[in-house]
């Protein structure tokens, strides 16, 4: 069985181990998180949803993902 490589990112300032060549899209599919209430950011830049399917990410990224929680 071959071994997938893997890169190394920044979460929301943590360290991520992750497969190589995933994209932003596929990454909030596998960490069950929803796109309609969060804003994202990559390398300090505000990234459009749309874009989410055709943005892989590289080795030392930095993501920041944003959760919006409404209360009162």
């Amino acid at each position: 069985m071959k071994k997938k490589n893997k890169i190394k990112i920044k979460l929301n300032g943590k360290n991520l181990s992750i497969d190589q060549n995933l994209t932003v899209s596929n990454l909030m599919k596998k960490l069950n998180i929803p796109l309609n209430k969060v804003a994202i950011e990559l390398n300090k830049k505000i990234i459009d949803k749309k874009q989410l399917t055709k943005i892989a990410l590289n080795n030392k990224d930095n993501l920041e993902i944003v959760q919006f929680i409404g209360g009162g």
